[in-house]
């Protein structure tokens, strides 16, 4: 099953990551994506944090459907399970 468009959680400026949700039916799948990852698809260097969301938004069809192929390969992290976006999830 495919996931469907969750929530916007906001930037986490301690980890460089900007959190979002997935839903799987009416689960919700925690996610985040790392600020490096949204600079490499962009080709920009060093977003400025207020402008994460903005830049988020901008990716956010590429960034879910790499979410969704993480999540139809079983490749879930942490604890909770969820969906952590690197640069080189992007790759290929």
């Amino acid at each position: 099953m495919t996931l469907t468009r969750g929530n916007i959680r906001g930037y986490e400026f301690d980890r460089m990551v900007l959190l979002f949700s997935m839903m799987d039916g009416s689960r919700e799948i925690p996610c985040a994506v790392s600020a490096s990852a949204m600079d490499d698809l962009e080709h920009a260097s060093r977003t400025a944090t207020s402008q994460r969301e903005e830049q988020f938004l901008r990716l956010r069809d590429r960034i879910e459907q790499c979410a969704s192929r993480k999540f139809d390969a079983g490749e879930l992290e942490g604890t909770p399970p969820g969906i952590i976006l690197r640069s080189i999830d992007f790759r290929g």
